[in-house]
């Protein structure tokens, strides 16, 4: 459980940024990332919290209908710089729909990745594998047991149809896509959840028989083949969407702690990308 101490009566936005710097800190977010309160007001008031991986604009009429005036997201509203907040485009709509209706909105991207409790240990937990660890720990020393990726031991070895049943099982991925070799038995999983191709060859050196992440390029599918490691691609939107729920949970846990009966909930989604 998470402990959080608020002053007042009222919590404000400020307050879930709070919680969540707490449970994943934004000095773990790569540097290229765009994390933290992307829109809004950080002394509002919150009347409503709605947790989602993606920053769509439905999600602005869905808050609404709940009550939500706040929208906590994994991917992030704001990416890249802009230049425009042109509303006929989809980022400028999403964040004019939430501006006009007093909805703010938060980003919590590769530092909920690389968090101890973040995406990625979530996945490795539902799998099933034990004594986990970083794939690619965090280089300050500052946040043990935080890092991208995961690696991880099966026990007893798993056969590559146990591990197929595994994943189903753990994201509900909408395709599985496979390069490299099937071993008899896997003994060692690596996994990094949504984009993770560039990990495959620190995921072999580490002594993976499997390696679990989406967006596998083609280049890497095909080192994967002489290479001899086997990999798993099972989209981008499954290996991630696995951690909306766990936050949720947080947030409401931190938020019972003090008394709160304030209501979190879960976005609608589904992947983006389907097979046809």
């Amino acid at each position: 459980m998470y402990l959080f101490f608020f002053v007042g009566m009222n919590l404000l936005v400020q307050d879930i940024v709070d919680i969540l710097e707490r449970f994943a800190p934004t000095a773990l977010a790569e540097s290229w990332d765009n994390v933290g309160l992307l829109a809004g007001d950080p002394g509002a008031v919150v009347n409503g919290v709605l947790v989602s991986l993606d920053p769509l604009t439905p999600l602005v009429e869905e808050a609404r209908k709940l009550g939500a005036n706040l929208i906590v997201t994994h991917h992030p509203t704001i990416f890249r710089p802009i230049s425009a907040l042109r509303t006929d485009q989809p980022t400028g709509a999403f964040l004019a729909r939430a501006i006009r209706h007093s909805i703010n909105v938060i980003g919590w991207h590769t530092n909920l990745d690389a968090a101890e409790q973040g995406v990625n240990e979530v996945l490795a937990r539902q799998l099933g594998l034990t004594d986990t660890s970083p794939l690619i720990p965090e280089p300050s020393g500052q946040f043990p047991g935080c890092g991208l990726g995961r690696i991880g031991t099966c026990a007893p070895p798993w056969s590559p149809e146990e591990c197929i049943d595994r994943l189903h099982a753990a994201c509900s991925p909408p395709w599985l896509l496979e390069a490299g070799p099937r071993p008899d038995k896997v003994t060692t999983v690596a996994l990094c959840g949504g984009s993770g191709s560039e990990f495959a060859e620190q995921a072999l050196a580490a002594g993976a028989d499997l390696y679990i992440s989406a967006e596998i390029k083609h280049s890497v599918a095909r080192w994967a083949e002489e290479a001899g490691l086997w990999i798993i691609d099972c989209g981008h939107f499954a290996s991630e969407q696995v951690i909306v729920e766990p936050l949720r949970t947080m947030l409401e846990e931190a938020l019972r702690a003090q008394q709160s009966d304030m209501r979190v909930h879960v976005a609608s989604q589904r992947p983006p990308l389907t097979l046809i």
